[in-house]
């Protein structure tokens, strides 16, 4: 029988270092944890507030896209506040 070796991928591995460090740094930018005692939560609950963090902030930005469009569609195309309103947007 042949036996086979895994091949090894070009993608480095990241350390368990480098994932301490992440936990670390999130812990202190998301408000709902850094609020609380951050050495009593886990490292899953942190990615997961994160997770949340961010699906958060898309549904605000989504939200304000909405909001300029809907505004842009009530003003005069030519006026400066149109020409602003079309930079936030794109």
């Amino acid at each position: 029988m042949s036996s086979r070796r895994p091949r090894q991928s070009s993608v480095p591995r990241i350390t368990d270092d480098q994932i301490i460090d992440l936990v670390s740094k999130l812990r202190q930018l998301l408000p709902e944890i850094s609020q609380r005692r951050s050495d009593k939560v886990s490292a899953s609950k942190v990615l997961q507030e994160t997770c949340n963090y961010i699906r958060n902030l898309h549904r605000e930005v989504d939200d304000l896209s909405e909001r300029l469009s809907q505004l842009l569609a009530t003003i005069d195309a030519d006026s400066p506040e149109a020409a602003i309103i079309r930079s936030l947007i794109m």
